[in-house]
């Protein structure tokens, strides 16, 4: 492939908008953009929970990536592991992907009840939810069962966000703080035992990339289209020939809490 900054902006844009979007496979991105991983391996801290429990549920699991990595490391694999998504495309992809492990994928709407019976798992997994379901986590897990999940934090990757949008108001920026979900989770009967969090670089290398991570991450931009914001990606192609490189900042937390 040749070299990134050395393709017009309507070749590089043209791929970013071609990229299928589906899963949380983020390999495409190799070379193009990076970001700073969470000092904690999230995944590979997952691997050693599973080992340990009985009745696994997986909430949100896109393509089923996380899971299935995690699943490959465990010494042990626990009897039961369910996971929910429910966005169409990656719940067929998580199929496909965990089928052979065993695991169902039951399809959920992200605001609907989870269909499970009331303390159903001892473990509850998640990787970066849209947003915490804090009652029905509490309510399916068994009383003494374990949260252990990443979240993305408040303010993350806003530097891309304002780009393309403008300065934004400050309760935009204070959502997903860590304190405030800490007493979500604990008004619902979880006492966190363990909650960091982390600031970590990221950079987009090339137009195609953050025309690719807009499109994929939806809610950073809500609407994103390349006609809509031709001109502020043109500005951004400009600045990263001249820079090399468009710096943003994500944020994440680890959450781990157990059911009273």
């Amino acid at each position: 492939m040749t070299r990134p900054h050395r393709r017009s902006f309507e070749d590089l844009v043209a791929e970013g908008a071609a990229v299928p979007t589906d899963g949380w496979d983020f390999s495409w991105f190799e070379g193009r953009a990076s970001e700073a991983r969470p000092s904690w391996g999230y995944a590979r801290a997952m691997a050693g929970r599973l080992a340990a429990a009985e009745a696994v549920l997986e909430v949100e699991t896109g393509g089923g990536e996380v899971l299935d990595f995690a699943l490959g490391l465990a010494r042990r694999r626990p009897p039961l592991v369910v996971a929910t998504e429910g966005w169409a495309p990656n719940a067929a992809k998580a199929t496909a992907l965990l089928r052979p492990r065993g695991v169902p994928v039951v399809t959920v709407a992200e605001d609907a009840p989870l269909p499970f019976a009331d303390g159903a798992f001892d473990l509850v997994v998640s990787r970066h939810p849209v947003r915490p379901r804090w009652a029905e986590t509490a309510r399916v897990l068994a009383p003494g069962g374990t949260y252990f999940a990443q979240h993305v934090g408040p303010g993350s990757v806003f530097e891309l966000v304002e780009f393309f949008l403008g300065p934004q108001p400050e309760a935009n920026r204070d959502t997903r703080r860590p304190d405030r979900e800490r007493a979500a989770a604990e008004a619902a009967g979880l006492r966190v035992v363990d909650l960091r969090a982390q600031t970590l670089r990221m950079e987009f290398h090339d137009i195609g990339a953050v025309v690719h991570f807009l499109r994929k991450v939806v809610w950073m931009v809500p609407g994103f289209t390349v006609d809509a914001y031709r001109d502020r990606l043109r500005a951004l192609h400009e600045r990263i020939g001249t820079e090399g490189s468009f710096v943003a900042h994500s944020t994440r937390h680890l959450f781990d809490a157990r059911k009273v």
